[in-house]
């Protein structure tokens, strides 16, 4: 989606999780007057700090940030919802004049934002119930194995945790009679007067994965077992899905002595590198994006991005 010239600027930037792109939000924000908004799946809620890595305090007040701690850890929240509220904020940025940088690794909030949200079926709390009871019975993978067996591209966006999402796309699936991606096709409403300038980050992948095993060994040395402790002691016997989400589900199994405390540090480093090849398999299908090899902390990667994004602004 390109634009006409006089619609406002929009920049995206995507890639795997630990790729820095927040250091290059913040980057492209100082230069350009921009304003930041997240697309995290995790980050829109309160109170679960560590395990996101969301942007630090110190980060945050050097440029607007938006769509961050929105709700409650128990308070639904959908793609729907992320679409709608990320349209108002890039409205009100626009609005100012700033330049609305998006940032972030959820691959279905994007595509929800971008190019709109499917007609699917209505919702059948019948079959959603039977769903929650096979997560209880068989886990979560399970139903990601099923999604994965009706529509691979959707089961390639989905945390195998994630059994809200996951419980969606199966209704959606099983409802319609076909995979939930070729939906997306049908009836959208794709985000209007904007064009977009996608900036992909690339880095090389041994590295990647050195950075990912130690920002999630950082996790644990920092707090996140006393923070989840402190979330599930709130919560009681019924804790809000997104405490499934990597990292905090296995600070869980660890206080539950599941796992020993090296083995709950693995068991997340291999599940945030599993989830960063799915999110590269997922942002490989979008299109027109300017791939850019390295980590978005890198002056060098930082020099290219401010270049192509000061060409992007002044057509």
């Amino acid at each position: 989606m390109s634009g006409d010239s006089l619609d406002a600027p929009l920049i995206v930037i995507l890639g795997p999780t630990a790729s820095g792109k927040t250091a290059l939000s913040l980057a492209l924000a100082e230069r350009f007057a921009g304003e930041i908004v997240s697309c995290d799946s995790v980050s829109i809620y309160r109170d679960l700090v560590i395990g996101t890595a969301k942007p630090t305090a110190d980060e945050r007040r050097l440029a607007p940030h938006h769509l961050l701690d929105l709700v409650a850890p128990d308070e639904p929240f959908t793609a729907g919802d992320y679409a709608r509220l990320a349209r108002q904020a890039l409205a009100e940025i626009s609005a100012r004049h700033h330049l609305p940088i998006i940032a972030g690794g959820s691959g279905l909030y994007l595509r929800a934002l971008l190019e709109g949200l499917f007609p699917g079926p209505q919702r059948s709390e019948e079959l959603r119930e039977r769903l929650r009871r096979r997560v209880g019975e068989r886990g979560s993978e399970h139903l990601h194995r099923l999604l994965s067996r009706l529509d691979r591209q959707a089961a390639a966006a989905i945390h195998p945790n994630d059994a809200p999402k996951l419980i969606r796309a199966l209704e959606v699936c099983l409802l319609a009679r076909q995979p939930m991606t070729e939906l997306w096709q049908q009836g959208r409403d794709p985000l209007r007067g904007y064009r977009v300038l996608r900036l992909g980050l690339n880095p090389e992948r041994s590295l990647l994965y050195e950075r990912i095993n130690d920002r999630a060994r950082q996790m644990f040395d920092e707090g996140l077992v006393e923070e989840t402790r402190a979330l599930l002691a709130r919560y009681g016997a019924k804790p809000p899905q997104v405490l499934n989400s990597l990292g905090y589900r296995q600070a869980a199994q660890l206080l539950t002595g599941e796992l020993s405390r090296d083995e709950a540090i693995a068991a997340a480093q291999q599940g945030h590198r599993n989830y960063a090849k799915r999110q590269m398999t997922w942002f490989r299908r979008e299109s027109e994006v300017c791939w850019i090899e390295g980590f978005g902390d890198d002056e060098r990667v930082q020099r290219e991005c401010v270049q192509r994004v000061a060409r992007f602004v002044n057509k």
